[in-house]
């Protein structure tokens, strides 16, 4: 009986929400990540689709990318033990024990073996239910880029994160195809090269599909705390929920729990106030804080991220939120839009939305400055005095990120971190509900170090 179920898997695969949102991407973008914590099925939705394109044994459920043809097809691991032990394992089973893996038995035409290393398959044959052969073969990333070279592809599927050169070689492998190719690895190389071109780069071709220990259904509850305890504290967000290890290039070293909340009805009596950062190319950000006073404790509760998007967009998203809620903004507010000639920030004010008569800086002699900001955020959360609503999942994404290169802030992806920025320096200007505008606080004079 366990024979017969181990040699049923792709039969029986049932992925979980996140790992269909990541199949069904295919269909549209070329190139996929599935960004996930330690044993929490990423390489097992990796090994499925690759044996669905190489047997054409699609699921009722299925839709995303399928060829009804036979299709030539690699699979990457980092070493040649590692791809026996890891991608061979899943597709044909363990060594001496083949058929007991995606593909099923019946479909293994061969296996032809490498050179070199023990039991490690150069590539399987696998029969399609059109009637031809489909090809996988089996690389490493210690092979080297030209070992990458020289073939036409309709996949490629890269278990655990590769080095630049070997992931654009591999792209550029499915070039005449318009094939597909993704990749399966919990990012713990921090802000690499290859992760970048994913969290940093816009791309409508591309996508990022982000799993965390609670989507893995086959751990209980009660199970995972037990695991996220198991790791060193700075490995904790990589190896559970996918986040990028940036160690001391991340400029808010903050755990999700330490700052999200569960969304509330804010406090008639506490002050709110909107922060907004401009853009185009990339997006125009805003967020909605509250404070209360009493605790000296800011709540994001509200944001917007869209790019390309004019200002009357923006504007009718954000007077939604509240029509007296003063607006703090940058300094570029002052320049000119080249059609009408008009300043961005006079713009949103014809619009309806209540812009601070100046841009945002605080009333001592910190001025407006970047650093001056960041270190504000950073002790509030590191203060208990900063909080995020916990849906706000687009705020987190970017807090996740959020890191310095050569000691000097990164200028993307930072949209919503730069307009609650805004807010909190202009928070004295808040008003509490939709009263009439308050007379600016005296804020907390900050402590410096």
């Amino acid at each position: 009986m366990a024979r017969q179920l181990a040699s049923r898997k792709l039969e029986l695969y049932r992925p979980y929400g996140k790992q269909i949102a990541f199949h069904a991407l295919g269909a549209g973008t070329r190139e996929r990540l599935l960004r996930a914590g330690n044993q929490l099925g990423k390489s097992f939705a990796g090994s499925a689709e690759a044996a669905m394109h190489a047997t054409g044994l699609y699921p009722d459920w299925w839709t995303g990318h399928r060829w009804d043809r036979p299709t030539a097809g690699w699979c990457g691991g980092v070493t040649g033990e590692v791809t026996r032990d890891t991608i061979q394992r899943l597709l044909i089973g363990p060594v001496g024990n083949r058929g007991t893996g995606m593909i099923p038995a019946t479909h293994i035409e061969d296996v032809l073996p490498a050179r070199g290393l023990s039991n490690l398959a150069d590539t399987i044959m696998v029969r399609h239910v059109s009637g031809g052969i489909s090809r996988i073969r089996l690389k490493y990333y210690e092979q080297g880029r030209e070992k990458w070279q020289a073939d036409t592809l309709d996949w490629i599927w890269f278990d655990e994160e590769p080095p630049l050169e070997i992931y654009t070689e591999g792209l550029t492998r499915t070039n005449a195809t318009k094939g597909i190719v993704w990749m399966t690895f919990t990012p713990l190389l921090g802000m690499s090269d290859v992760v970048s071109r994913f969290l940093m780069e816009e791309s409508r071709d591309r996508s990022d599909t982000n799993m965390v220990i609670e989507d893995a259904e086959h751990i209980a509850p009660e199970e995972r705390q037990r695991i996220i305890d198991s790791y060193p504290a700075h490995e904790r967000e990589a190896r559970t929920k996918g986040i990028p290890i940036l160690g001391s290039g991340r400029i808010f070293p903050i755990a999700d729990e330490d700052i999200s909340v569960e969304p509330f009805d804010i406090p008639k009596h506490w002050l709110q106030i909107g922060g907004i950062d401009f853009g185009w190319d990339h997006p125009t950000a805003a967020v909605k804080l509250a404070w209360d006073r009493d605790a000296d404790c800011i709540y994001v509760t509200h944001a917007h991220r869209l790019k390309e998007a004019t200002p009357i967009i923006h504007a009718g998203t954000l007077k939604a939120w509240g029509d007296w809620l003063p607006w703090a903004w940058p300094h570029d507010g002052y320049q000119h839009d080249k059609g009408s000639g008009e300043a961005l920030a006079d713009q949103y004010r014809k619009l309806g939305l209540a812009m601070t008569e100046k841009h945002a800086q605080y009333e001592d002699e910190k001025g407006n400055g970047v650093e001056a900001g960041l270190m504000d955020m950073l002790q509030r959360m590191q203060t208990n005095r900063w909080k995020v609503f916990s849906n706000l999942n687009d705020y987190f994404q970017e807090h996740h990120i959020y890191h310095r290169k050569d000691g000097k802030v990164v200028k993307e992806r930072d949209d919503l971190m730069s307009a609650a920025r805004y807010g909190m320096m202009m928070v004295r200007f808040g008003k509490a509900g939709a009263d009439k505008a308050l007379a600016p606080l005296n804020y907390p004079k900050r402590k410096w170090v």
